[in-house]
Parts: C-alpha cells; structure tokens; sequence
C-alpha cells in the first residue's frame, strides 16, 4: 500500500536551478470540442513542477487551448473535417519530440483510423518516457500489428493509465471483472516492457515485477477531467527525473490528495477536474519537505 511515508520522493531543488533542470513535457492531444482535456493536463504538468510544457494540438483549437493557461506552450498540428489530429502530425510531433525530455499522450484525442496508426508510431519511434491515457490507449488497442510490437522495443518503459474499461480493450477481455483485470495487469505489464496504473478505488500500479496500491482519492474524483490531470501530473514528475515506476506513484498519489483536499473543501459532489489543479500546490505541500 501506498503511503505518505512510502511514497517516492523528488529530490530537493538547487539553489541554482533553471527551468531546464525540471523537464521539457511534450503533450499531445485534443480535438475540437475536448479542448479542455489536454489543457487540463498541461495546467496539472506546471503545477506539478514541469519546467517547460508544450501542448502539441489541432490547429482548429489552438487558440481556444491557448487561452485557458498563460503558462503553456502551444503548437498547431494538422487536423480532419471532425477537428482530430491527422496521421500527417507524425514528423512533426518527432520533431518536437527531440527536444522534450517527455511525452504524454491521449487526453481529448477522440478516435479515427489515422489516430489509431498515429499513437502507435510514436510510441514506437520516441523513445522518451512517455505516458499514454484515454483515446491513446484506445488507439494501442486497436493498433496493427498488436501493441506489443511497439512497446518491447522500448529502452524506456510506457507508463499506460487506463481505467477499467479501456483496460478491457487493451487487453481484449471485454467480459473481465475488475478483480479479473487486477488479476492479469502484473502478466499485461511485464509482456509489454509496460507500467500500468489501473484506475479505480485503490488504483494499482504494476512493472510485473512489482505491485502496489493506491489509497489516497474518493469517488467525488469520478468526474471527467480527473484523468487528464493525472496524465499531467505523471508526465512531470518524469520530467523532473523520476524512473516510471516512481513517477507512476507519486502521481497516483498526489492526485489522490489533491483529490481530497478538494472534497475536504467542497464536497464530493461538487468537486470538477480543475480543483484537483487547483488543489495540488497543497498536496505536495503536505509530503515531505523534498517535495515541496
């Protein structure tokens, strides 16, 4: 089980410290009307102490993106008539990719045949740390060949965040019961060079070799957006120098709290994705003084 005493820990930052120290996050993703996904995990990214956040976007949502935080970078990738991401942002995104320390994946994406070859080749050819959520993870289920030919190659592991129905999909198991996906994530992880972090009451995070559980967080967290701020807040922890399987707890972790602290202000029912953005300054507060 997860703990504040057994959580991992960042290190604690020089005196002399740049905004270069602390990770170059590359986020992809968004579409026309989920703009708010992927802004929302690059807003998580600052607030989790990324030094420089690109969001790499639609051109058709550029502007609405770019509004919603100061702080972020955006580019403009190529989009269809339905406003997604084609699969002519491939060069593109491996440019920006050489230059990030980074690469997050999936929030807002939405779903088309281009996106589902598109995720694949990036995983496949950046190999940077790198964590694919929501319709990226929807894009490796239905990648051909099968994922794991993406995947293993890796020098890095993939951190994948899914929740218990994308995890279905992933693993071609529609009729699994959660205890069931529990039950295979070890076996999933270890066959795809892969972290897997399982969301859910006391999400479990698994390298196959080793698992742990998660038990900060409340059900007022079942709300859309919460999974994009874990993107964010994982994908800066990397940036910052975490290995995968620490940044994968921490971030369950700090989400968690967050989480919490939102509810302990406003309640479950009314807790929204931006609180937890909101919330985070005070949960990494609340670890300890090396992750202030």
């Amino acid at each position: 089980m997860l703990s504040a005493s057994s959580v991992p820990a960042l290190t604690s930052r020089a005196l002399t410290s740049h905004k270069g120290d602390f990770g170059r996050v590359l986020l992809v993703g968004g579409s026309r009307g989920m703009s708010g996904a992927i802004a929302l995990a690059g807003m998580a990214a600052l607030r989790s102490g990324a030094g420089l956040v690109t969001l790499a976007v639609p051109d058709v949502c550029l502007d609405v993106i770019a509004s919603m935080a100061p702080e972020y970078m955006t580019v403009p990738l190529p989009t269809d008539t339905e406003g997604r991401i084609t699969g002519a942002a491939v060069e593109r995104i491996r440019d920006l990719a050489q230059t990030a320390t980074v690469v997050g994946m999936g929030p807002g994406l939405g779903r088309s045949q281009q996106l589902d070859r598109l995720v694949p080749a990036i995983v496949s050819n950046v190999d940077l740390p790198m964590v694919v959520d929501a319709d990226g993870l929807n894009a490796l289920a239905s990648a051909q060949p099968p994922i794991d030919l993406g995947l293993r190659q890796r020098a890095t592991p993939v951190i994948l965040t899914p929740h218990p129905g994308e995890f279905r999909r992933l693993t071609t198991q529609p009729e699994n019961s959660l205890a069931q996906l529990r039950a295979c994530a070890p076996a999933f992880a270890q066959q795809h060079n892969a972290i897997v972090l399982l969301k859910g009451h006391r999400t479990l995070i698994t390298d196959g070799t080793q698992s742990v559980e998660n038990t900060t967080g409340n059900p007022g967290m079942a709300t859309g957006g919460a999974g994009d701020v874990l993107t964010g807040i994982i994908a800066a922890l990397l940036g910052q120098g975490l290995a995968p399987f620490d940044a994968a707890q921490l971030g369950a972790h700090v989400h968690g709290v967050a989480g919490d602290l939102a509810a302990d202000k406003l309640g479950q029912t009314s807790l929204i994705a931006g609180d937890l953005v909101d919330h985070l300054p005070a949960a990494f507060l609340s670890l300890s003084p090396a992750n202030e």
